[in-house]
C-alpha cells in the first residue's frame, strides 16, 4: 500500500498546482483522496490508450495491484471503533440503457465499496440530480446537501462518479471558547482581523529549510488522526517545489499556536 499512498501523493500535488494555475492566491479546498478513488474505478473499467492515460494521471506508474491497495486503503479510513468519526463512501449512478458489465459492478463493490446504482438520466434528468443530491446528503449528515447544481447533468449523462466524505472529531488537547479573540490575520498582502483560537501545550512541531516552513500536528482525539498545519515564515511566498520531504524529529519545546476558527 505504500506505493499507492505515494501516488496519492504525487497526484494531489499535481493537481494542486493545476488548480492554483489561473489564481494561486486563492483558496483552494479539495479531497485528493476522493478524487483517485472514483477515477481509480473507472481505471478499472478502461483499457488499451484510455488505461495508459489515466494510470499516468492517477500516478499509478509503479505497478501492482492498485485495487487491491485502494481496498485496504478505505478499511482502514472506514475503520469503526475509533474516537473520531470518519467515513467515505463511494457510488456510480449510471443511466440505465448503457450496458454495464456485471464484472465491473462486482468489481466496484468489492474494492471500492461502492454501488452502481441505474438511473434514467434521459427520462428525468433533474429527478435524477436530485436523487444523487439526497444520498450525498445522507452519507454526509447533512453537511452537504446540493453537490450537484442546476444543469450539471443533462439528458446525455451516462455516468455519474460521486464520493462523500463525512468527518467529526474532538481535539486531543481541547481548545477553550473563553481564550478565542480577533487577531490579525495575513492574506496576501493585507490583514485582516478574524477570530482566533488559542491554546499553549505541548506538540509535535518540525521545520522544512527547503520551503521555511514550519510543520505543526494537532491530533484528534485517540491520536490517531491529526491535522497538519503548514505555517511558512513571514517573508516566504506561498507558491512552492513539488516535491518535499517534511522531518521526521519531534519537537518537545513549548509553543503557543494560534489557527484561525
Amino acid at each position: 500500500m505504500d506505493d499507492l499512498c505515494e501516488a496519492n501523493g504525487t497526484f494531489a500535488i499535481n493537481l494542486l498546482k493545476m488548480l492554483g494555475e489561473k489564481d494561486n492566491s486563492r483558496n483552494v479546498f479539495f479531497s485528493p483522496l476522493s478524487i483517485s478513488s472514483v477515477l481509480a474505478m473507472v481505471f478499472m473499467g478502461a483499457k488499451g490508450n484510455t488505461a495508459a492515460q489515466m494510470s499516468q494521471a492517477l500516478c499509478l506508474n509503479k505497478g501492482g495491484d492498485v485495487h487491491q491497495g485502494f481496498q485496504s486503503l478505505l478499511k482502514e479510513v472506514n475503520k469503526a471503533g475509533t474516537q473520531c468519526v470518519l467515513r467515505m463512501a463511494n457510488r456510480l449512478f449510471g443511466e440505465k440503457t448503457c450496458d454495464f458489465l456485471p464484472a465491473f459492478k462486482e468489481s466496484c463493490q468489492k474494492f471500492y465499496q461502492a454501488e452502481l446504482e441505474e438511473l434514467s438520466f434521459a427520462e428525468d434528468t433533474e429527478e435524477c440530480r436530485k436523487h444523487i443530491n439526497d444520498w450525498v446528503t445522507k452519507k454526509t449528515e447533512g453537511k452537504i446537501s446540493e453537490i450537484l447544481g442546476a444543469g450539471t447533468v443533462s439528458p446525455l449523462t451516462k455516468l455519474v462518479l460521486v464520493n462523500g466524505v463525512y468527518f467529526k472529531g474532538r481535539w486531543n488537547e481541547q481548545f477553550d471558547r473563553k481564550h478565542t479573540r480577533g487577531m490579525r490575520f495575513k492574506v496576501n498582502q493585507e490583514k485582516k482581523t478574524v477570530q482566533m483560537m488559542f491554546k499553549q501545550a505541548k506538540f509535535k512541531m518540525g521545520y522544512v529549510d527547503e520551503v521555511h516552513t514550519q510543520v505543526l500536528e494537532l491530533p484528534y482525539e485517540g491520536e490517531e488522526l491529526s491535522m497538519v498545519i503548514l505555517l511558512p515564515d513571514d517573508d516566504t511566498e506561498l507558491p512552492v517545489p513539488s516535491h518535499t520531504n517534511p522531518p521526521e524529529h519531534t519537537a518537545t519545546r513549548r509553543i503557543s499556536q494560534m489557527i484561525p476558527t
